[in-house]
């Protein structure tokens, strides 16, 4: 590959990240209401349907995830970019003629199953880029996933008001179908196959890839990170309502998420660059120190604005925690199974992101939601052990290696 065609990669990514996900996230905040449009009147049934359907995305997702890390190793990641690219824009634009809720949840299913062209782009940047510049490159890749993550909603808002909800899937549809094309005739990777006389399958994969330490360890990480992050949001909106009297609550609401995300934004290239330079082992113990001590406060904030200057601080947190776990599994996955280590990687995710919100609606239905923050709080310091006693001590070996050879 040219010296700077990863640069080129990098850039192009970036921008599409930033088109996929801002198409992904406009429908996301619509789908009660689009139920209720498919004749789901009673607002029982729509609370049940919309949990429903929100997790069938990441449930097939996760079970998926490693098939198509295989797939990448086998035949390249733009290749698993461009199926999850065309196959995304077909069944999101299939969203839009949806005639029942049983018709909506199946073509989130298939959705979740062909997902992951973020996962997909990750892989193919960190395995591009120089080990040293992995850290940037993955942070300004997430800085475009991110800003994506902040637009989207905003975007689908106004369409929405305008055009209705099928109109929004429509454009979904078509805005993924171009970054798919983009990906297509302007990224470039030079993929050696390599060759191995012995077939595994999935279960065999996975002792391997655990086996090599501190990976497991990574995963666990990046699994309760989803789960204490993650569980909060849902319900996010609630804790608004109770701080604050204003009648736009949904803007208010919006704004607690969206100041997050902009400073994730902010601090991810800087962060990376970080991580560079000292290490992305301290980077990821760092941001995890920093998010558990500012999660627990916000479960005893009295106005709205304490808990938005807290969450924008959780934001630059973020910024490092999943850069960081990229990373540091770009370092570690084993030679010829990189793409494989990140669908496990990717699964645990998925898992951590439909788990939960479900385990954050069961414990704030009878502790009340700031109880959430104190455990997202509990589960974050359970990340800082792990890391400083499994994931440190492996990576601090390894570079004094690397500098005395």
């Amino acid at each position: 590959m040219e010296k700077t065609s990863w640069k080129r990669n990098l850039y192009i990514l970036m921008v599409c990240q930033f088109f996929v996900m801002a198409a992904m996230t406009m429908i996301i905040p619509f789908l009660p209401l689009y139920l209720q449009e498919l004749g789901v009147t009673d607002s029982q049934s729509v609370s049940r349907w919309s949990g429903i359907i929100f997790g069938a995305n990441f449930l097939t997702a996760f079970l998926f995830s490693p098939l198509w890390g295989k797939l990448a190793d086998k035949h390249g990641r733009k290749m698993m970019l461009l199926r999850s690219g065309f196959g995304m824009a077909i069944v999101i634009t299939l969203t839009g003629f949806a005639t029942g809720p049983w018709s909506l949840l199946l073509l989130r299913l298939l959705n979740g199953m062909i997902s992951g062209f973020i996962p997909a782009a990750v892989a193919l940047i960190s395995m591009s880029t120089p080990k040293r510049q992995v850290g940037y490159a993955l942070g300004l890749l997430q800085a475009g996933a991110v800003a994506g993550g902040i637009c989207g909603p905003l975007f689908g808002g106004v369409m929405a008001d305008f055009m209705g909800f099928r109109m929004i899937f429509y454009i979904t549809g078509i805005t993924i179908l171009v970054a798919a094309f983009v990906v297509l005739f302007f990224v470039k990777e030079n993929f050696e196959k390599k060759e191995t006389r012995v077939k595994t399958n999935t279960m065999q994969d996975f002792k391997k890839i655990a086996s090599t330490s501190p990976l497991m360890a990574l995963f666990l990480v990046f699994f309760v990170v989803q789960c204490a992050l993650i569980g909060i949001n849902p319900l996010l909106s609630l804790y608004v309502q109770e701080l604050t009297q204003a009648q736009n609550l949904a803007f208010y609401a919006g704004l607690a998420m969206s100041v997050m995300g902009l400073a994730n934004m902010s601090a991810s290239p800087l962060l990376g660059r970080v991580s560079d330079k000292k290490g992305a082992h301290y980077v990821l113990l760092g941001a995890l120190i920093f998010a558990a001590v500012i999660t627990l406060p916000q479960a005893f904030v009295q106005s709205y604005w304490q808990l938005i200057a807290f969450r924008f601080l959780l934001g630059l947190c973020l910024g490092g925690l999943l850069p960081s776990i990229n990373s540091l599994i770009r370092h570690l996955a084993p030679e010829g199974m990189e793409s494989r280590t990140f669908g496990f990687s990717n699964s645990f995710m998925y898992l951590g992101t439909m788990l939960g919100p479900i385990l954050g609606g069961w414990l704030a239905s009878f502790a009340g939601i700031r109880s959430l923050f104190i455990a997202s709080a509990i589960l974050l310091l359970l990340n800082v052990m792990i890391v400083k006693i499994k994931v440190v001590p492996v990576m601090k070996r390894k570079m004094s290696e690397n500098v005395n050879s």
